[in-house]
Parts: C-alpha cells; structure tokens; sequence
C-alpha cells in the first residue's frame, strides 16, 4: 500500500497540468468506470469548472468491487449517481497537508465524511488514500481504494 509520504513524488504542479480534474482523470487511464460516471451523472461540466475542488476518486477497481450489478444500476439511475459522486467531491483545494485525524469536511452532496490518519495511512471514511496531491487547474484529485456512500 502507497503511503501519503510514498505518493508525494506523483504531484504535478499546478501550472505544469493546465488539465482539468475531468482531464486529469481520463489521461490517468484507471478512472474509467469514475468518468462514465461523471458523464452518466452530468456532472463533466462541472468538474471542467473553475473550482477549486478536491475530489477523492475511486479506481476502476473499487468500482468493479461493488456487488455485481451496483454500478450497472448507478447508470441507469443518474440522480442516486450524483448524490454518490458529489460525496466524494469537496470545494475548495484540499491538499494532504491540510488534512488531520478527525477533521470532517462537508461534500458537494451536503453531507460530511471523515478523515482518520493513523501513521501514514489516511482514510476517508472506510476508504484508504493510496496515491495524493495529483494537482489538476482546477483542484486536486486524491486517489482511495474503495467508492464511499453517503448516509441515508
């Protein structure tokens, strides 16, 4: 598992990634069920925007790890898709020296996750920060381990 010390060398500086979060994701090539998606959700323009935001984004493979038919289901249903997607987004560039155990931040969706560091593994909520601070024009993108669901 990457620690946050581990992935440090993987951030871009702002002005050498004119991409935006939405590009930055495509050209990483292990967001592709995360971009389908945004699209599917209408959320694309958005995330091109000016911002800033921080999103924790899921791989590919913490969306093939949903119960079979999860994901398929998502598409099909573009309002419960938004509510998920914008609990992993928050405005604001948020970078992971600005994180601290306990501290909770309100999402794009209007509910709050929680971040836990314990040593050099951060997790929002159950899922498990594995690469950070991938800066794009318009925010940051954090990459975790699993896909986080907002409470009921």
């Amino acid at each position: 598992m990457m620690t946050l010390a581990a992935t440090t060398a993987l951030s871009l500086p702002v002005a050498a990634n004119a991409q935006t979060i939405v590009e930055t994701a495509v050209a990483a090539g292990n967001f592709t069920t995360l971009v389908a998606a945004v699209e599917a959700a209408g959320l694309v323009e958005t995330l091109s925007g000016e911002g800033p935001f921080t999103v924790f984004a899921p791989t590919d493979e913490a969306f093939a790890a949903l119960p079979e038919g999860t994901v398929e289901g998502l598409l099909a249903d573009p309002e419960a898709l938004a509510a998920i997607l914008t609990y992993h987004v928050v405005p604001g560039a948020v970078m992971s020296g600005d994180l601290s155990d306990g501290m909770t931040a309100t999402t794009v969706n209007g509910a709050d996750i929680t971040i836990s560091i314990d040593g050099s593994t951060v997790m929002v909520n159950d899922a498990t920060v594995t690469a950070a601070d991938i800066e794009a024009s318009n925010g940051v993108i954090h990459v975790i381990d699993s896909v986080i669901l907002p409470p009921m």
